[in-house]
């Protein structure tokens, strides 16, 4: 039986709360379970340079852990002088998946910037800083037309993500962080809210997965991040 006694198909308690940073154009606390995470998005009225001069935007994205997110203290990557693979790798997704359903040359010569910061973490903190950045990224864009900054929405869907794995030969959706740590197999998956695969992260432990055991998880992720996507939208109704 899983924590909670969570069915298979079933995700943790999600919640996305809206404008908990009194500073920022956009902001979301996403909580995945035990998985809490802070995003921002921080409107900059310039493109990146080598971007200047070519008529659209960009959306870009930073992750960090707090040194206590997890069971015992981590150095804060900021002291080392770069961030890690890893954290570049989870960066790097969180942009691209936002970029998925962005009209960038509807915002303009802009940048938004969307800071993840974990602040507690019990895995997938990536799908859960996916589907907050979302949120938050949407309330940046609202702030700017509000302000006739800009005059379309130049986001054309949205975007969720959400774990999957196989654990003790059962399909499972969303894990926490011990299920990752066990699991067989363990996916990620990055959907648009009309169901266009933007990212899949798929990996075998100890032995491989079968083309039906990926079809099975793609389906549980499916219907995982539709539930993710009327969470969305209730949150910004």
């Amino acid at each position: 039986m899983r924590a909670q006694n969570r069915a298979p198909d079933e995700l943790r308690p999600v919640s996305l709360e809206r404008k908990v940073a009194r500073y920022a154009e956009g902001s979301c606390l996403v909580k995945f379970g035990e998985t809490h995470v802070l995003c921002t998005a921080s409107l900059e009225d310039k493109p990146p340079m080598w971007l200047r001069g070519q008529g659209r935007g960009w959306v870009t994205a930073e992750y960090a852990m707090l040194p206590r997110a997890t069971h015992t203290r981590s150095r804060r990557e900021s002291a080392s002088g770069r961030p890690s693979g890893r954290t570049q790798e989870i960066q790097r997704l969180i942009g691209r998946s936002l970029r998925a359903v962005m009209n960038l040359p509807a915002l303009g010569e802009r940048q938004i910037t969307i800071d993840c910061d974990v602040i507690q973490a019990d895995g997938g903190t990536r799908t859960a800083s996916i589907t907050g950045a979302w949120v938050a990224l949407n309330d940046c864009l609202t702030w700017m037309r509000s302000r006739s900054i800009i005059r379309d929405n130049p986001l054309r869907d949205h975007v969720a993500a959400v774990s999957c794995g196989i654990i003790k030969g059962v399909p499972s959706l969303d894990l926490d962080y011990d299920e990752d740590s066990s699991a067989h197999t363990d996916a990620n998956f990055v959907l648009t809210g009309a169901g266009g695969l933007v990212e899949v992260q798929a990996t075998a432990e100890g032995a491989t997965f079968s083309e039906a055991e990926l079809t099975s998880l793609l389906g549980l992720a499916k219907s995982g991040i539709a539930r993710l996507v009327e969470l969305q939208k209730a949150a910004i109704a």
